[in-house]
């Protein structure tokens, strides 16, 4: 066994690791991995199997990590379904890069569903490809191959244990270019044949494909779901607070097609997971639809890090997350449509916006039968159509161009887009102002330190808004709670009577 510590490693309190593992704590799940020394096997924080003597436990802070140091998967509490560590920092510009390169590794959207090279993530980042390897092992004791290797072996592995496709479709969802390379990476890497994995006797869901997602707690999911039941447009989505559930329609381009279906999350809160449902018209995009779903619910957020910072101005917010979006353009579109007006007044207008341009889809489900009206539906929309639904001319025209901008792919609006560059466009777009933009950049960019300064209910949250310039003095009290900014909004917001 290679026993070798890492940078970030050496940042782990071995006494603190092994109370965490003691007590099976979920706040530190995804937050480092347990390698069993006399076993070989690497485990989250929570898993349950038999307490491993304190001396045989070596701590990492990514699965990459742990796999690097020759240690395989556990099949039980399966590391693939830990929450990934996201991480945003105002560090040295070293751990800064590290971690832009690794989050972007994580982001398929970043590579328009390619395989990225370390060329072309250093040529993403304006550095060198050597200089981006060198940063990469410092932080993280791994190269970005290998970074990425493992996170393709661990998404294949949660599409062979939870799912039934083919071996074949499994290895080319998961970024293999055939499957003699994959099942040659899964036998070095972990030892075993792929179909190994398959579940023996596993009853599938009566509708779709079933797979657990993990989250760190607390998590507020009555707030996140009251949020988006507040905004649900009839026939595309519904949302259900008290049953702790959420649904709609998805359509979601991936391998160069259009795939088009439904999705079911159900929150298991005694287990922290999501129970995510899936059609099986989706097949062929349940990577992306999983890290789409991830994203929308925010599942990777940290709260112990974000509560450091929050916890003190809102200390009644700590299970909140930001909500996000399964799509950017259909966020940003019905931002637009909420602008200066109430959400139920918003809501109005994205319905009749889907019922004149949605396309009507089947599914088992009498609450979901119509999408999102597509990029290239509305980027050819008439001022008059749009102008008969209620919607005025200035905001018809921030619609069309930005349905136009995203059919067109001139705009990129998801986790790996490059957030200033895409703000800029965005303003530089007709009726998208600040407070859109930035909007935006919480919701679909994914942007954890996004403040929509001018915003008037927040003005209010925050006592500012007799001031003679409120949107000023917002944006001087928001510098406290920096690099998550975002959600000191959503819990300004919800503080609000």
């Amino acid at each position: 066994m290679i026993e070798r510590m890492q940078p970030d490693t050496a940042t782990l309190q071995p006494d603190a690791c092994y109370l965490a593992l003691q007590a099976r704590d979920a706040r530190f799940d995804g937050r480092f991995f347990i390698g069993v020394t006399s076993t070989g096997i690497y485990c989250r924080p929570v898993c349950k199997v038999r307490m491993p003597r304190r001396e045989n436990c070596r701590y990492f802070g990514h699965a990459a990590q742990a796999e690097s140091a020759g240690f395989r998967p556990c099949l039980r509490c399966r590391p693939e379904l830990a929450p990934h560590s996201i991480v945003w920092s105002i560090q040295d510009a070293s751990y800064i890069l590290a971690h832009q390169a690794a989050r972007l590794l994580d982001e398929p959207e970043a590579w328009g569903g390619s395989s990225p090279s370390v060329e072309q993530l250093a040529a993403r980042l304006g550095v060198s490809d050597r200089h981006v390897r060198r940063i990469f092992e410092a932080h993280f004791g791994v190269s970005p191959v290998q970074y990425l290797q493992t996170r393709r072996l661990l998404t294949a592995k949660q599409l062979l244990a939870d799912t039934d496709l083919p071996i074949t479709q499994v290895a080319l969802i998961s970024g293999y270019s055939s499957v003699r390379r994959f099942n040659a990476a899964f036998v070095e890497h972990y030892g075993m044949n792929p179909t190994r994995l398959r579940r023996e006797g596993a009853v599938p869901p009566a509708q779709g494909m079933a797979i657990r997602l993990g989250y760190r707690p607390p998590y507020d999911v009555p707030a996140m779901l009251g949020f988006f039941g507040k905004r649900a447009i009839a026939g595309v989505e519904v949302a259900d607070p008290v049953k702790g559930a959420t649904a709609r329609t998805v359509a979601i381009e991936a391998g160069g097609q259009m795939h088009k279906g439904w999705l079911v999350a159900e929150f298991d809160e005694p287990r922290h997971q999501l129970v995510l449902r899936v059609s099986d018209s989706l097949r062929p995009a349940l990577p992306l639809v999983i890290h789409r779903i991830r994203a929308a619910l925010d599942l990777d957020a940290d709260p112990s890090a974000i509560n450091g910072v929050l916890h003190e101005s809102f200390p009644q917010g700590d299970g909140l997350r930001v909500p996000g979006a399964m799509s950017g353009y259909e966020l940003a579109v019905r931002a637009v449509l909420g602008q200066q007006i109430t959400v139920a007044a918003a809501r109005t207008l994205a319905q009749r916006m889907v019922d004149r341009f949605g396309e009507p889809i089947e599914t088992p489900f009498t609450h979901l039968t119509r999408l999102f009206p597509d990029a290239s539906v509305l980027a050819r929309a008439s001022g008059d159509s749009l102008g008969q639904l209620g919607i005025v001319r200035q905001r018809q025209a921030a619609i069309v161009t930005i349905a136009q901008a995203v059919a067109d792919k001139r705009l990129q609006l998801h986790g790996g887009a490059d957030v200033q560059p895409t703000l800029e466009a965005l303003k530089a777009l007709p009726g998208i102002g600040d407070w859109t933009a930035q909007y935006i950049a919480m919701r679909a960019l994914r942007w954890p330190d996004a403040f929509p300064a001018g915003d008037v209910a927040l003005h209010k949250a925050l006592g500012v808004q007799g001031q003679p310039n409120p949107a000023r003095a917002a944006q001087e009290a928001s510098l406290a709670w920096k690099p998550w900014r975002s959600y000191a909004v959503i819990r300004a917001w919800a503080a609000m009577p």
